[in-house]
């Protein structure tokens, strides 16, 4: 196999076009100890990276050197930042080894916080460019990502319309944007990965399911600035038309700190997501532990999620399924608490296992399940599982997860509101009420 001395892939300059030249030609390449600077990639079919330890594959930030690719982002097809690393139409790709790709993400994210204090709407030649590519950005549906001012950043590693992709024992760190994306694919396994990004990096998920089929993530660590392992299926009517469901996905050994949802569904739900197996993991100082989240609006059908074997430690919330997700909205009329009618852009969320869950020294409450009214959850059993509040915690109530409409609970305790669930063997330990049934819950 060629290693990277051999290929005259040394570190220094921009190695992209060797790289990618190797990869096509060789379609194995190893790269060894050092620094490698790299503008985007675009990874073929039947090859495999290896990055030995010490090897480190670092994308220069220079915001002019991604050129636009039509994808998805935040849940809807557009133009946007070419990916750190695309895996774009191919099949049988492998990156694996002990060394690091790391995405020099300070600049993106110092940009991002700026564009956000200070303007909400296109102003640079490059967001102008994107504005005039995507005409429409104004009605397309946000994730709080800045779609409204068209700072496209790109995720490290997307993986697109491809299959058979294996990526494992690697560390990925400093994601520009959203940090590992498999997107429109089957047949994908991430496996005994470290991903690392500051708790402050504005948007820098650790892995984004979407829209994919026959996906496992295996004894995966995640330390990042927004959600940990994410499953998504599109948004908005985009996302309904595509019309492509995540589904038959297993996440299993994993440990994820810091981010604000362990293990979650959503928001982007409009096509369906259904088969999703989590077990054996620990969520740790996580904002929220299992996190279900979607709106009015962005449609979907959310069934047959089994979570099993879940320690949650130090959480603002365990369990959180939230149907009034606030986040990428100013439209105050999809969080009304009252029936609005039943159309194709109506979330629908049915038939959820929590089995054998603990929850220790939650700040916020001890759990959450809200549904609509026009809309209840159904089929929900939750057995042989606890939830314990830290006695003296002072965390708002109302930060147990983005929601908007809902009027504040009465006590820390586990939050019921339009849903059917069956508890079996469940402890709440907080003051006060320990179960909140509010309208429309239906204990079984």
């Amino acid at each position: 196999m060629p290693d990277s001395a051999a290929l005259g892939i040394l570190p220094g300059g921009d190695i992209s076009e060797r790289l990618m030249r190797a990869l096509r030609e060789e379609k194995e390449v190893v790269l060894k100890e050092g620094v490698y600077e790299s503008s985007p990639l675009d990874i073929p079919s039947n090859s495999r990276l290896i990055l030995e330890k010490g090897a480190v594959l670092r994308f220069i930030p220079d915001f002019n050197i991604y050129p636009p690719v039509f994808t998805r982002w935040e849940g809807v097809r557009c133009w946007c930042m070419h990916p750190c690393i695309f895996i774009n139409g191919s099949e049988h790709v492998v990156i694996e080894g002990e060394g690091t790709i790391d995405g020099s993400g300070s600049p993106w994210w110092e940009e991002c916080l700026k564009k956000k204090e200070k303007h909400k709407e296109p102003e640079t030649e490059l967001e102008l460019m994107y504005a005039s590519l995507n005409p429409d950005y104004k009605s397309q549906p946000g994730g709080g990502g800045g779609r409204e001012f068209q700072f496209m950043r790109p995720p490290l590693i997307q993986i697109k319309d491809s299959r058979d992709v294996v990526i494992s024992g690697i560390t990925v760190r400093n994601s520009p944007f959203w940090t590992i994306h498999p997107l429109f694919s089957e047949d994908v396994v991430l496996k005994g990965l470290t991903i690392i990004n500051p708790y402050e990096a504005p948007n820098t998920d650790g892995i984004d399911i979407e829209s994919c089929s026959r996906v496992s993530v295996i004894d995966t660590d995640v330390f990042v600035g927004d959600d940990g392992i994410a499953i998504k299926s599109g948004s908005g009517e985009d996302g309904i038309r595509d019309n492509i469901p995540a589904k038959d996905i297993t996440i299993r050994g994993c440990t994820v700190k810091a981010a604000h949802g362990g293990a979650v569904i959503g928001s982007e739900t409009a096509a369906e997501i259904s088969d999703v197996t989590v077990e054996d993991c620990v969520f740790d100082g996580t904002d929220r532990g299992i996190r279900i989240k979607t709106r009015r609006s962005r449609g979907g059908l959310i069934h047959d999620l089994v979570f099993r074997n879940i320690t949650m430690k130090d959480n603002l919330c365990p369990f959180v399924i939230n149907m009034y997700y606030k986040c990428g909205t100013d439209d105050d009329s999809l969080f009304s608490l009252n029936k609005l009618p039943v159309d194709k852009s109506t979330p629908v969320i049915h038939s959820i296992a929590i089995e054998g869950c603990h929850g220790t020294g939650s700040k916020a409450s001890a759990g959450m399940a809200v549904g609509l009214p026009e809309m209840p959850i159904r089929n929900v059993s939750i057995r042989n599982s606890s939830f314990a509040v830290d006695r003296e915690t002072t965390a708002d109530v109302n930060t147990s997860d983005m929601y908007r409409g809902l009027p504040t609970p009465p006590s820390r305790g586990f939050r019921l509101r339009n849903i059917e669930v069956k508890l079996e063997n469940v402890s709440i330990d907080c003051e006060g009420e320990k179960i909140i049934e509010e309208d429309g819950t239906v204990l079984i």
